[in-house]
This record gives structure tokens, C-alpha cells and sequence, in this order.
């Protein structure tokens, strides 16, 4: 194995994943529910994020390309999705027990489009095309692997972080992490929107 490599994948997806700043949106979005249903979201927006990027670094040029998806349309859409949930933690309709589900936390925005968001898919696609050979897969997987082992320790522990803030802080954690979320959702739009007019002006 590429230990080089390894050392690249890891460092890349662990910026681009942030797992300290997951920890308000995960706390924010999971505030409500019991330990072990937390747990379970926990796990699942990993094991979600893994599959996706696993997927994307397989098949993922031939996927878009079948589907004539450019990547900017793929950030833009993950931004219109946390729009979406920023404005629910805004809002307050995020903390509503009866709206809440693990599944759909885990799945979105949790798995997708957080951790498993434009950045992190397009820099697994860029180190697949440079891979030559099973060494260097072998050490894109464990990267990969490692990663999402991180993120969820970080998620998995991040529990007490609840007990400390009680309703309060989790109500003040909340709005700051709808803040960062739409923060985030504008960025990844606006980056989709240069790319687009980037691409316009080199075919034009």
C-alpha cells in the first residue's frame, strides 16, 4: 500500500469532512432524540456517506456523464438541500419532536450533502483517475475507511456536549448552526454558479 497516497486521501477528506465543525449541526439536528436513536444517526449518515463516495469513486465519471449531471450542478443541488434544513434550524421547525427521524437526519444533511458532499466526492474521483495500480486503490480504501472511522468517533462522543449546553444552549447551538449551514449552502452555490459561467466563457 501507498502509504504516501494514504497519508493524501486521509489529510484531504478530513478537511474537506470537518468533523469538529460537524459537531454543532450534528448536536443541533439530534438535540431531541435519545442517546441510542442519536447513536444510530450517528452510524448511519457514516455508512450513508461511505457507501456514496465509494459509489462515486467507482462509477461516479461514467454516473454523470450517463446522466449529463456537470459537477456544479451536483454542488448547487447540495446547496439548495441545506438551504433547506438551515432554514428548519432557523426556524425553530427543526426541533419539532413529532418532524423528527433519524433516517432522514442521517440521510440528509448529515450523510449527504455534508459529509458526503461535492468536495469530498470530486477530490475521491481526482485520486482515482491518478491511481495506478491495486496498491494505490488499496490505499484511496483505507483513506476512505479511516475517515469515516474519524467522523464517527467524533459524532459517537459528541453526546455530552448535550448534557453540558441542557435546552439553553442547545436552542442558542441551534441557531448558530442554521447560521453555518445557509453559510455553507451559499458558498457551495456560488461556487456552482462560477463554474458554470467559467464553463460558458472557455466555450464561448
Amino acid at each position: 500500500m501507498d502509504l504516501k497516497l494514504f497519508g493524501e486521501v486521509f489529510l484531504t477528506l478530513l478537511v474537506i469532512t470537518d468533523p469538529p465543525g460537524m459537531v454543532p449541526i450534528f448536536v443541533a439536528l439530534t438535540s431531541t432524540l435519545p442517546r441510542r436513536e442519536r447513536y444510530r444517526a450517528a452510524w448511519q449518515a457514516v455508512a450513508l456517506a461511505l457507501g456514496v463516495i465509494v459509489v462515486f469513486a467507482v462509477a461516479g465519471q461514467t454516473l454523470l456523464d450517463y446522466l449529463h449531471i456537470d459537477l456544479p450542478a451536483l454542488q448547487a443541488a447540495g446547496g439548495l438541500l441545506l438551504v433547506l434544513v438551515a432554514l428548519e434550524l432557523l426556524t425553530g421547525k427543526a426541533n419539532d419532536p413529532d418532524q423528527q427521524a433519524t433516517a432522514n437526519i442521517a440521510l440528509v444533511p448529515l450523510g449527504t450533502p455534508l459529509l458526503a458532499g461535492p468536495g469530498a466526492i470530486v477530490a475521491t474521483m481526482l485520486f482515482v483517475q491518478r491511481a495506478d495500480g491495486a496498491a494505490d486503490y488499496l490505499a484511496i480504501g483505507a483513506g476512505i475507511v479511516a475517515v469515516m472511522t474519524v467522523v464517527w468517533l467524533t459524532l459517537r462522543f459528541s453526546g455530552g456536549i448535550v448534557k453540558v449546553l441542557r435546552p439553553g444552549g442547545i436552542e442558542v447551538l441551534t441557531r448558530i448552526a442554521g447560521l453555518l449551514l445557509a453559510a455553507i449552502a451559499v458558498q457551495l452555490i456560488a461556487d456552482a454558479v462560477a463554474a458554470f459561467v467559467t464553463q460558458y466563457v472557455q466555450q464561448g
